[in-house]
Parts: structure tokens; sequence; C-alpha cells
């Protein structure tokens, strides 16, 4: 079983759709801490480390064999509680800022939370690092999107976000920091790769359920262009 922890319930369906499309018969099992992101906002992500901590150790408890966390804010404090609990914990940004290092080294992280701006840079350095190559980070805090998020405006989120990532330039390619701004790729017209989180996020995490479990993972998968 692979385990999600998330800070809002509408990543739920989103995922439950893609381990649908991508994954039949992967058992999912969800945690929403909604109260993780409001004071991982207000404090900073090392505020909630503890908590998140025992989330994870609770998803391990009951029968995770690897968690999966969809909140970039919160995705470094979820990744240092893999050594407490033996299991595979993944950030689910980690293969986007993968994906976006080697498509070249400018890259411009654009976020609807000023709090996911400082993680997500981070990780795109440290990708970066990892690869070998450089890389000159850029951001972009995508000013009344996350209003229209908290209003209950899906559609009105993502033109605002899709719009924002029109409007960069001399990127090489633009990141799209939070999971909940993944239906923005497919509105913009960007001519650089614009890259989202779930899809390649809950992949790799898949893998590391079925290695975790010495299942072989299927060459389909282990094939599929971007994970």
């Amino acid at each position: 079983m692979l385990a999600l922890l998330h800070t809002s319930p509408v990543h739920v369906p989103v995922f439950d759709a893609l381990r649908d499309r991508d994954h039949p018969g992967l058992e999912l099992r969800h945690l929403v801490a909604e109260d993780l992101l409001e004071r991982a906002r207000a404090d900073g992500p090392a505020a909630v480390a503890d908590e998140v901590r025992a989330r994870v150790r609770e998803a391990v408890d009951r029968g995770a064999r690897a968690v999966l966390c969809t909140c970039s804010t919160i995705g470094g404090v979820a990744e240092a509680a893999a050594a407490d609990v033996g299991v595979p914990v993944l950030r689910v940004d980690r293969p986007m800022a993968a994906a976006a290092v080697a498509a070249g080294s400018r890259v411009v992280v654009l976020a609807a939370l000023e709090s996911t701006l400082g993680p997500t840079v981070a990780l795109v350095e440290e990708e970066a690092g990892r690869a070998g190559r450089s890389a000159e980070v850029r951001t972009v805090l995508v000013e009344g999107a996350w209003a229209r998020f908290e209003a209950g405006d899906p559609a009105g989120y993502a033109r605002r976000v899709a719009d924002a990532a029109d409007a960069v330039t001399g990127a090489d390619a633009i990141v799209l920091a939070q999971a909940s701004m993944a239906p923005a790729e497919r509105l913009t017209t960007a001519l650089v790769p614009v890259l989202s989180s779930p899809r390649t996020g809950l992949a790799a995490a898949a893998r590391l359920r079925r290695q975790g479990s010495g299942e072989a993972v299927p060459d389909r998968e282990a094939l599929r262009p971007g994970t």
C-alpha cells in the first residue's frame, strides 16, 4: 500500500484518477491534514516537522510500504522522516524538479503561495547538484491565484497560473510548484516545458512502493516518458 499525505482534500480525487489511469490495482491510502500547511505558512516548515513525522509513522504503522507527500511546502520535512520510519518517503515535486534541471539551466518556479517558493527553489538546486548541472532559478508568485483556490474556483485558479506561465521569458523550463496547479499545464501556451508534479510524483512513489515490497516494476511503467 502507498500512503499519500495531503494538506488539502482536493488532491484525493486527483491522485485516485491518476492511479486508475496509470497504476491500476495500486492501493492508495489518503491522509489529509489541512492544518499542517496553515501552520507551516505561519511559522515555517520546521515548526510542523514533529507532526509530519508522526503522520508518516501513522501511515507506516497502518501498512504503508512507501509514503508520498503531495504538499511542496512540507515535502522536505516529510522526506526527512524516512530515516525514522524505515520506508521510502518522497515529496511529490522531486521528479518534476529533476525533469526541470534536465531541460536546461534556466528554471522559473511558479507558486500561488509564498511559503512554497523557498522549498521548491532549494529542491531544484539540490537536483541540479545531484545531476552535476548548474541552475539559475527564478521565482514568480502568482498574485491572486490562491484566493481563487480558497474561493472554490479551480478554473479561475488554473487560468491565473497559466497566464503567469505564458508571461515567463528567458526560461528553459517552468515549474508549477504546487500539485494543485497541474490543470494549468493544459491551458498554457508557453513554448518551453511547463512541468507539474502529480503524475510523475505518483509514478515514482509507485515504483518505490513496489521495490520496497520486492515486486518487479512493469516495463511499461519504467519506460514511460517523464517518469
